[in-house]
């Protein structure tokens, strides 16, 4: 709870006890009203000090009609009927005291706001090597001019656009491209800035200013993209912008048509004093107690419901929202994907068991610090004797060779078994290819790639049945392997090959195609889908594994990086929707009845009170039961 929350929470408690204290002393003390008045304005202040000053403030810039404006004129109005008529000031105090306890739930709900996002974006470099007299220096990358030839050592980013001119490594480039498998680079080839070189030393001749290149490109994309999204408005602001000031002219017509009647009509007595009080009356039974309690509740137990089975939103409006999504879009790597390579295939050569395979190529990548060669060792599971390898020889862009026991074994990719010539099958399936060769023959291949999370194909089908129209895939990684797994899960399109600005570019084009009814998703986890996540009506990011600038840009986190957990959050949304609406058509008929009888049958204000407060109860019951959602 923020510091601002708790301030409100406190104001709450202390106007509380004062409120029961006070009315504990005037039901037992007959207190003058003017003295009663004085000590009730004490909580009412302190609770409602805020909202007069709002009130006033809309007033002076001529937005007069809200929901400030309505509290504050009929709480004022309850106290003027206090001293007018019976000197009992409880309701004036509690109806603020009500109405600040359902704005404190709706900001509870809401939670902090987000960070500044470029922040916490830990792509951003923060030097770049240059080769001065005394070794390397680190200066800041703005002052690095193109044509400069800048160092990057193994474990550091990339910090500005360049092109290989010395040196060979391998680059994890998953944060900007979302490319599943990391990338061999060896003199020559273009770089692109806030890709982490893994292994080699590189030498870099910039090709682009630092402002100029992709790193500084994805911070200007998420800060652009942040802003072209809509906020949703409070649904009782816009139903006060027509509620407040229906009410207020009623509430004036009723006190001076009448009286005018009476007097010029029918040559009777006025009676001011009757009608002014009926037109008071009105105003405070006019309160939406009930909607200004039962609406933030009825999004707060949907958020709650929602968080208790690890699905974080950010705001009411985002769980509003959702109920409407019906283009759903998703990157792969980590999303639908579990974002770790494994061993999917094994296919040695006749006469020669897969465990054999395998062990020969988990044994001669042993000394390897790369993505796969982990993979092949974890696929073995058994204990490496290094003492059995010997004459390791890392062949840069190609593999690895090495002598096991006496055995000559290499395995890399085609380009290795090529220097060897050996001749290759080609692969029966997708993903990256280990080639292994045993004393100078083809011995197989290994097939390594990026597994499919189990409940991704679930999540697909759960999201149809909620009537999501299109599901899409956007993703860094090769054609192949995206057209792959876009066949095995179902989804209605694929876009491959892409960089974080083209993901943007894209789901542009799909927000220009779509209802303006309709809202778009984007599911994502890493930093390069920042931007895309910003931009699209809603972000839902994966909280586990995703990255902090996917989890600050997202409205909606999901907490155990589950996919099916979508189609629950759209059925919290669409069960809480409904709730707030049966809410606001209770809360509503029943408001209109009371303020359609009070002028024809002259209700007491206790009468009208309790009906008042009998609403907001029923509403605010059933609000609690956005608190609980059956699994899907």
């Amino acid at each position: 709870m923020t510091k601002k929350q708790k301030k409100v929470l406190y104001r709450i408690i202390i106007s509380a006890v004062l409120l029961v204290a006070l009315m504990i002393i005037t039901h037992n003390v007959d207190l003058n009203k003017w003295l009663a008045l004085g000590l009730y304005l004490i909580p009412y202040l302190i609770i409602g000090y805020d909202i007069l000053k709002k009130a006033a403030l809309g007033i002076y810039h001529r937005e007069v009609f809200d929901e400030n404006f309505l509290m504050a004129v009929a709480t004022v109005g309850a106290l003027v009927i206090g001293v007018w008529e019976s000197g009992d000031f409880n309701e004036s105090v509690a109806v603020m005291l009500f109405y600040q306890i359902g704005e404190l739930f709706q900001s509870y709900a809401v939670g902090k706001s987000r960070k500044n996002i470029s922040a916490l974006m830990d792509i951003r470099p923060d030097y770049a090597n240059i080769q001065g007299e005394n070794g390397l220096e680190q200066v800041d990358p703005d002052d690095v001019e193109i044509g400069t030839i800048i160092v990057v050592q193994p474990g550091e980013k990339i910090p500005i656009d360049g092109k290989i001119v010395e040196g060979a490594s391998t680059l994890n480039t998953s944060a900007l491209t979302g490319e599943s498998m990391p990338r061999e680079v060896v003199p020559g080839d273009e770089v692109i800035s806030g890709c982490v070189n893994i292994s080699g030393l590189l030498k870099i001749e910039t090709t682009k200013e630092f402002g100029e290149s992709t790193v500084s490109k994805i911070l200007d994309l998420v800060e652009n993209s942040s802003m072209k999204k809509a906020k949703t408005e409070n649904f009782i602001s816009k139903f006060a912008k027509v509620y407040t000031p229906l009410v207020c002219g009623s509430a004036v017509l009723l006190a001076i048509l009448p009286p005018l009647f009476n007097q010029f009509l029918l040559q009777q007595p006025p009676e001011w004093k009757t009608w002014i009080q009926s037109a008071l009356s009105f105003l405070v039974v006019s309160c939406p107690c009930a909607l200004v309690i039962s609406v933030p509740m009825s999004f707060f137990g949907g958020i709650g419901g929602a968080s208790a089975r690890g699905i974080l939103i950010k705001g009411s409006n985002y769980l509003e929202a959702l109920a409407k999504v019906k283009y759903m879009v998703f990157d792969k790597t980590g999303t639908l994907t579990q974002g770790v390579f494994q061993v999917t295939q094994i296919c040695p050569v006749e006469g020669m068991e897969q465990e054999e395979l395998l062990a020969y190529a988990a044994q001669v990548e042993n000394y390897s610090n790369h993505p796969i060669s982990k993979s092949l060792r974890d696929a073995y599971g058994k204990e490496i004797d290094s003492s059995r390898i010997t004459d390791v020889e890392e062949i840069s862009g190609h593999g690895v060779k090495a002598t096991i026991n006496g055995v000559a074994v290499a395995a890399g990719n085609q380009k290795l078994m090529v220097s060897m010539e050996l001749n290759c099958p080609e692969p029966s399936g997708i993903g990256t290819v280990v080639y292994v060769a045993v004393d100078g023959q083809y011995a197989g291949y290994i097939l390594i790639n990026d597994v499919v999370k189990t409940n991704s194909k679930q999540a697909i089908r759960g999201l149809k049945s909620a009537g999501v129209k299109k599901t899409i895939m956007l993703t860094g990684d090769s054609r192949p392997v995206a057209e792959t797994i876009a066949k095995e899960l179902g989804l209605d399109e694929v876009y491959s090959e892409l960089l974080p600005a083209d993901k943007v570019e894209q789901v542009e084009v799909l927000l220009g195609q779509k209802d303006v009814a309709d809202k778009l998703a984007f599911v994502g986890d890493g930093i390069n889908d920042a931007p895309v996540l910003s931009r699209a009506d809603i972000g839902i990011a994966m909280g586990a594994m995703g990255s902090d600038a996917a989890i600050e840009a997202a409205d909606i986190v999901l907490m155990d990086d589950d996919p099916a957990k979508i189609a629950l959050a759209m059925k919290i949304s669409r069960k809480t929707l409904r709730i707030v609406y049966q809410n606001i058509v209770f809360a509503l008929a029943v408001k209109v009845i009371c303020l359609a009888v009070i002028p024809i049958l002259g209700i007491g204000m206790w009468l009208a009170i309790l009906a008042d407060v009998g609403v907001m109860v029923l509403a605010v019951l059933n609000a609690t039961r956005a608190l609980y959602v059956k699994k899907l």
